[in-house]
């Protein structure tokens, strides 16, 4: 099995592609630290790991966060750690599957129409190219103007996520909505 790995604009997190699907077309998953890992076998054993503070499961990429460490003594270990989790014949997740989102969406039902353009805008021209940095972006909201988005796995504490969310996601959704003012992380 060849894993292949690449950076991302976070210097903390490294995306791990299998080869494989990791969820296909399920949503995807963080575990922000082990305690939320139960149901995933292979966030579990990505947590044994000394230095390994969150993971994110997207549908063909494991993107994994380090707290302490440096990535030439971690990335031996993960690289191991997912051999061995595709080679055991393990589902990926077991029974219910961790909250993701933080929380239930928010906005007015005068607004539908307009969350509905954004979260299609998001879906097809946000997302994707987020997935590529081994992140994901997702509604939680919208008031007075103002979208509120989860960001998830690299892109979660990354450093140039305020200019994406300022200068890449806001500008777009303010020329396709018109209602939109301004962009906020939750």
């Amino acid at each position: 099995m060849f894993i292949q790995t690449e950076a991302t604009p976070n210097p903390a997190t490294l995306k791990f592609l299998p080869g494989r699907d990791v969820l296909g077309n399920r949503d995807a998953i963080e575990f922000r630290d082990a305690g939320q890992s139960e149901n995933s076998p292979l966030a579990a054993r990505l947590f044994e790991i000394d230095g390994v503070s969150s993971v994110f499961l997207g549908s063909d990429f494991i993107s994994v966060t380090k707290g302490d460490g440096e990535w030439q003594h971690l990335k031996p270990a993960i690289l191991g750690a997912i051999m061995e989790h595709y080679l055991s014949g393990d589902a990926m997740t077991s029974g219910a599957d961790a909250e993701q989102a933080g929380g239930e969406e928010f906005f007015a039902p005068e607004d539908e129409e307009t969350v509905n353009t954004i979260k299609e805008l998001l879906d097809t021209r946000v997302r994707p190219a987020v997935a590529q940095d081994g992140g994901d972006i997702t509604f939680q909201g919208f008031r007075d103007g103002v979208v509120f988005l989860h960001m998830r796995g690299a892109c979660s504490g990354c450093p140039s996520s305020t200019a994406t969310l300022r200068h890449g996601i806001e500008n777009l959704l303010r020329h396709f909505v018109p209602e939109v003012q301004e962009v906020r992380p939750i």
